[in-house]
């Protein structure tokens, strides 16, 4: 018992330790992106920070250069943290503006030409053609279990018991056809009861009580 305690205790220390860097890291995101202006530049205009020198890599001095990684670096990292502590079903979307960012700094970094920002958005291609279509997948499938009702997990375990149980496929399919015909009964039931109520004759009778009731009460007036 003591064992289960102190595991649950040293988990719980884990957390909040985790949870307290990415506050913090959170909350000076705005220095960490205005910081650029209080580096110590030399003459030069190149950055010297404890005994390490950066020189423009291509822009016109190295404040320019350190200002361009901090508008990579701070989107990137918060990014991360979102996609990491999301729990919405479509978090895998942000996977693509992650990989935007990440390209974006990779190509400065790394890209020998003295232009940025250009053919990056063709490398996000092949991974918004797996994310997109995966995230919809997603989405028609909480659609359809909870604004259509219709469960397909919950449809094929109750086959998979009652084939456990000695029925046949044949059966099966029988059980699951007249499981969906009874789902989309009750979904055409609501749909003609919400036409029967907002049919011409029902609102034809109801704007004539209206209108009777209207003329009683101006001529109880006058």
């Amino acid at each position: 018992m003591q064992m289960i305690k102190k595991t649950k205790k040293k988990k719980a220390k884990k957390k909040i330790f985790l949870e307290s860097l990415l506050v913090f890291f959170i909350a000076i995101s705005p220095f960490l992106y205005k910081g650029y202006e209080y580096l110590p530049y030399n003459s030069n205009g190149d950055l010297t920070f404890f005994g390490f020198t950066l020189g423009s890599n291509g822009f016109s001095d190295a404040k320019t250069y350190v200002w361009f990684l901090t508008t990579k670096i701070v989107p990137l990292y918060l990014m991360i943290f979102w996609f990491l502590t999301s729990r919405d079903w479509w978090y895998h979307i942000i996977i693509i503006p992650i990989a935007m960012y990440a390209f974006q700094l990779f190509e400065v970094l790394y890209d020998s030409d003295d232009v940025v920002d250009t053919d990056n958005i063709w490398w996000l291609i092949p991974i918004c053609m797996i994310t997109i279509p995966f995230v919809y997948f997603i989405r028609v499938k909480l659609y359809d279990k909870h604004v259509h009702g219709i469960d397909l997990e919950a449809i094929d375990a109750e086959l998979e018991e009652l084939k456990a149980k000695g029925f046949d496929s044949k059966d099966n399919f029988d059980i699951k056809k007249k499981s969906e015909e009874n789902q989309q009964d009750d979904i055409s039931t609501i749909s003609e009861d919400i036409n029967e109520k907002l049919s011409t004759g029902n609102l034809e009778n109801i704007f004539k009580n209206v209108q009777n009731r209207i003329q009683g009460w101006l001529q109880l007036k006058s």
